[in-house]
């Protein structure tokens, strides 16, 4: 798949969540170097803004390492970054506290306060909730935003600032601080509802898959089970009785036989039974689970009541391909299915959106050539019915099968029949 947006489209969607979150976060690392750290040199100078502008960085690099490992662990793929979050800690904690030292007993100017104030401001607030992300108590998460805010209260009492201005400074960063790390705890739980929600959907998948088996190992069992345990028995008299010369031997051969024939044809019409698609069930399946998969599926057109069960069977194999495309290819959002009636022929057309540029990503998993599409050519050919697919406009996908419906005979043609079914059987 090319095109530069072609590696967000491979990934899932709990994928497409969980970088979203990750550079969320890593956009706070890089606010703070490139917006708060290189705007502070010029009124610190070029020594003082230099120092500073080295300490921004160095806490936005931790701060960048903490969010990878602190959501690896999150997700059970790396232990829990105990090192790396007090590391953050004490990286957080001297640079607020060597600017706030800065801001009010550096060279005294006005715009000297007021862009150490700032940088101090925003380390305290980023660091505590990236830390967040790096916790599994909600206690603790706004607890530590807490800390460093009294931390910084406390500072500037020593540093003789005045207590309102200390008091106003330690809520400033409370506020934020909390507010980010509300914003870490809630982004962890959202991660983890996403990927729960795409692994139970998964699992009810894999047990529908499997109920469905167990049901024709039930129907294989019921119809063969008898039927084998009588063959056996049969099979052993006639043997014993073949070894005593009886002639009774043939009939219980004979008998044999017409079971396993028997058996055969039931066997058969269980497998049939298994391999047909009903068309209403195959309709509600696919809006069941394309809306359990976050796509809204309208079906409208003709009700498939009355329709023969051929014709049934094969559109409903075209319903049940084209949704499982849909799932497995693309970003579809919306899905349309129509099912009416033209000339005396039942024409189903699917269509979605979300299709790539490559073609995939829609109702013909491997475009028009695919081999989902040539198997559905192939049971509609059975029938004299047609299949095509292709993209009808902007990100669009449309498949189409058109099946003719037995022509019913007419009425003279039905008494001729009868009169000659009589004439015959008189």
């Amino acid at each position: 798949m090319r095109g530069p947006g072609g590696w967000w489209r491979r990934k899932s969607t709990p994928e497409k969540v969980e970088t979203y979150t990750r550079w969320s976060f890593h956009s706070f690392a890089v606010i703070e170097f490139f917006f708060v750290g290189i705007t502070a040199v010029a009124p610190l100078g070029e020594r003082l803004g230099g120092l500073v502008l080295l300490l921004v960085g160095v806490h936005a690099v931790v701060c960048f390492a903490t969010v990878s490992r602190a959501l690896d662990w999150t997700r059970g793929r790396r232990p829990q970054p105990v090192r790396l979050l007090w590391t953050l800690a004490a990286v957080t904690a001297a640079v607020a506290f060597a600017t706030i030292g800065i801001a009010e007993r550096g060279p005294d100017h006005e715009s000297v306060g007021t862009a150490a104030g700032a940088v101090s401001g925003v380390v305290l607030i980023f660091g505590p909730g990236i830390i967040a992300l790096g916790v599994r108590s909600r206690r603790w998460a706004f607890g530590i935003a807490g800390a460093f805010a009294m931390g910084a209260c406390l500072v500037l009492f020593a540093l003789g600032t005045s207590a309102l201005a200390a008091i106003l400074t330690a809520v400033m960063v409370l506020s934020g601080g909390v507010f980010l790390a509300f914003a870490a705890v809630f982004s962890v739980w959202l991660l983890n509802a996403v990927y729960e929600i795409d692994e139970a959907r998964e699992n009810r998948a894999r047990l529908a898959v499997a109920e469905e088996r167990l049901r024709f190992g039930r129907d294989l069992h019921d119809v063969m089970g008898r039927n084998l345990a009588v063959i056996a028995l049969k099979s052993e008299l006639a043997v014993q009785l073949a070894q005593r010369g009886r002639p009774e031997a043939v009939a219980q051969m004979v008998e044999v036989q017409r079971l396993a024939q028997e058996s055969q044809r039931e066997v058969r019409e269980v497998v049939r039974g298994y391999r047909e698609a009903d068309l209403a069930s195959e309709l509600a399946g696919a809006q069941g689970v394309l809306a359990a998969a976050g796509i809204a599926c309208e079906v409208s057109g003709r009700t498939p009541v009355g329709l023969p069960p051929g014709v049934q069977s094969a559109l409903g194999w075209v319903v049940r391909e084209a949704a499982t495309n849909v799932l497995r290819h693309g970003d579809a959002r919306r899905c349309g299915v129509r099912l009416r009636m033209s000339e005396g022929r039942v024409v189903l057309s699917v269509e979605n959106d979300g299709v790539t540029e490559a073609g995939g990503g829609s109702s013909g998993s491997s475009g028009p050539s695919g081999s989902g599409l040539a198997g559905l050519r192939e049971r509609l050919a059975e029938i004299d019915g047609t299949l095509a697919a292709g993209p009808v406009g902007k990100g669009l996908f449309r498949l189409t099968a058109e099946v003719p419906l037995p022509s019913e005979p007419a009425p003279s043609e039905t008494i001729a029949a009868v009169r000659t079914v009589s004439e015959v059987t008189s």
